[in-house]
């Protein structure tokens, strides 16, 4: 898999759509962000049904398409196909990293998560394209018994991974400490409350891809 992977990796959990109005917002949502430059983007539902889940992927895929804009699914290895999504990210309680590569071949984005206090046993051993570490910071936006690791974890996982690993640093990051995140050795941030919780998501996902890119 070839992909280069941005600075800022926007995750939109379906708890900041509304209902009322819901594919309206999302096809405006989607369009403004793809006008600030989206490449990457991860839709998480953990709550809704399957139909919901597969009605705003139609949407988002429509209006962000492939190649240029890869669409990552949270989970739902098997809705990854349905979805025409470009990947998962996968968690404990998720299909295994090795099944999900197994299942959607060499091509397709697959993530996993990597560690937080300290790297999960044997995670450097998994055919997947990025780990996700922290929380970094707080965070109400996924629910985890996490302690947050700070910007030391992001560097003392970074030591244990060696510098190829790709490392996306998620859970409470603010635009304020992205940079030092990055300097402690993150590639990624991944935000979600921060940009889809502002009043103007897209011009706040605008001025985080500014800052770090």
């Amino acid at each position: 898999m070839s992909f280069s992977f941005p600075k800022v990796y926007p995750i939109l959990d379906a708890g900041t759509i509304p209902q009322l109005g819901r594919a309206e917002f999302l096809r405006r949502l989607a369009s403004e962000l793809a006008e600030d430059g989206l490449t990457l983007l991860e839709y998480r539902n953990k709550s809704g049904c399957d139909e919901e889940l597969l009605a705003d992927a139609a949407i988002l895929r429509v209006v962000l398409p492939g190649p240029n804009i890869k669409l990552i699914l949270d989970d739902r290895l098997d809705l990854v196909e349905r979805s025409g999504f470009d990947g998962v990210h996968v968690d404990a309680g998720d299909a295994a990293p090795a099944e999900a590569r197994r299942v959607l071949g060499p091509e397709r984005i697959v993530g996993t998560f990597g560690g937080s206090e300290t790297l999960v046993p044997g995670i450097l051993k998994e055919p997947v394209d990025y780990l996700s570490i922290g929380p970094i910071f707080p965070t109400a936006t996924k629910q985890t018994t996490k302690t947050p690791i700070g910007v030391a974890g992001v560097r003392r996982l970074r030591e244990q991974t060696g510098p190829n690993a790709v490392l996306v640093a998620v859970g409470g990051v603010t635009f304020e400490a992205a940079p030092e995140i990055l300097a402690a050795g993150a590639n990624v941030i991944g935000v979600s409350a921060a940009i889809f919780r502002a009043k103007d998501p897209a011009g706040e996902f605008r001025r985080w891809l500014c800052a770090l890119e």
